[in-house]
């Protein structure tokens, strides 16, 4: 069985449900680069040194600190940021319920998983029940190593997820982006266009099977670096190919044409869904 981060309890109201907080994502798919030194191809590494000495310093020496006056420091271990708030540090607490639609996407950050502790199974399963029947989503605080996050405790399937949410400051207003209101609103489009782009949804609709996409990107760059390999190009830097054209951005396109051919397209093709491709299978 999975290690998870640490036991503690959701709350809500009276009720204290005992559970135990799962990291939810694998380790990233992303390729594992070396950081190179473009003069000799040496590999240049992460060097942590101590700014006094300058001698190399063990992880197993490093401890946390923290700055109340210049160079003078608070050391805090694991267990003064326990005893900071020691109810806080182990407990979900449900500060409200929302509408789980409410919520923004951009606000979405890390996902966990929350497993019922010994003798929670009956008020973890009560809650989760109550949450899958009023599509609400428990909005709450939890400590997770040494930051305290606004999360969402959701159900899925048989489990509970607890979703780490950005805090509103986090995030930019639109207009702190600078664009012009003219680029945002753009032209007007005609009711005909958008019948004809919900025409192209409808056909492009499908049921949600996460496993049915893939990182074809990882597997392309894959395929570079063998290529390399292959020619023999391993320690050559490759260069833009020179004439080469940025896309345009400024050219004027029929778009009613466009979702037309793109329909037409479609139609000429038939897909079946996912679901008629295994009934089939």
């Amino acid at each position: 069985m999975a290690r998870g981060l640490w036991k503690g309890a959701i709350s809500f109201g009276l009720v204290n449900v005992p559970v135990e907080l799962f990291p939810a994502e694998k380790r990233s798919s992303e390729l594992d680069l070396t950081m190179l030194d473009k003069r000799d191809l040496a590999p240049v590494g992460y060097k942590r040194y101590n700014k006094s000495t300058g001698e190399d310093v063990p992880w197993g020496e490093i401890v946390k600190g923290y700055e109340y006056e210049d160079a003078k420091y608070v050391v805090l271990s694991d267990e003064d940021f326990r005893r900071a708030n020691v109810e806080a540090a182990k407990t979900v607490e449900i500060l409200a319920f929302v509408d789980l639609a409410e919520i923004p996407p951009l606000y979405f950050e890390t996902p966990y998983y929350l497993a019922p502790g010994k003798r929670g199974e009956k008020a973890y399963a009560l809650l989760r029940e109550t949450l899958k029947k009023s599509g609400k989503a428990g909005i709450a605080t939890v400590v997770i190593r040494t930051r305290q996050y606004l999360a969402a405790l959701i159900p899925r399937d048989e489990v509970l997820v607890l979703n780490t949410l950005r805090y509103a400051e986090e995030l930019k207003e639109v207009d702190e982006l600078g664009l012009p209101s003219s680029a945002l609103k753009g032209p007007k489009v005609t009711a005909k266009e958008i019948d004809m782009a919900l025409r192209l949804v409808d056909d492009m609709s499908d049921e949600w099977q996460p496993e049915n996409y893939k990182d074809t990107y990882r597997h392309d760059l894959l395929a570079r670096v063998h290529e390399k390999i292959k020619k023999g190009q391993t320690e050559e830097i490759t260069e833009p190919e020179k004439g080469e054209k940025e896309a345009a951005g400024a050219e004027v396109i029929d778009l009613m044409a466009l979702l037309k051919k793109s329909v037409e397209r479609k139609q000429e093709k038939p897909r079946r869904s996912h679901k008629a491709k295994r009934r089939a299978a």
